[in-house]
């Protein structure tokens, strides 16, 4: 069975746009620590253009979350902004990144609009 995280980014990857992204360019690398164990996400955006691969390498931000709450943002359970400001998730480097590709995490399950996409495919 696939998790909320890989099907997330790999819908992302399938996507190749997202036009809310258009005016986006640069690298996120998403890092999920479990213990002594970090899975790595690179998502490249080029003006909206996504590639998304599994990697540890440089990236202009690098976000930081075990792999419960990165399940719970990709599901909408958890709101990533929230998150950030109760140092649940840490950033570094270019936190506007994380401000655009934050729009692309579906709302909560009451609310209307493309942030719920994601969840419907979900259930």
């Amino acid at each position: 069975m696939v998790d909320a995280t890989t099907r997330f980014f790999e819908d992302l990857d399938r996507r190749g746009y997202e036009p809310l992204l258009a005016k986006t360019s640069g690298t996120l690398r998403f890092d999920l620590h479990e213990g002594a164990q970090t899975t790595h996400w690179m998502l490249q955006i080029d003006r909206g253009r996504l590639e998304v691969t599994q990697e540890d390498r440089e990236a202009d931000t690098v976000v930081g979350s075990d792999p419960r709450l990165f399940g719970d943002l990709v599901t909408g359970d958890e709101n990533a902004i929230a998150a950030l400001l109760r140092g649940d998730m840490t950033v570094s480097g270019d936190l506007r990144l994380v401000l655009q590709v934050e729009r692309l995490f579906p709302g909560p399950a009451d609310s209307r609009g493309p942030h719920r996409a994601f969840q419907r495919e979900m259930s």
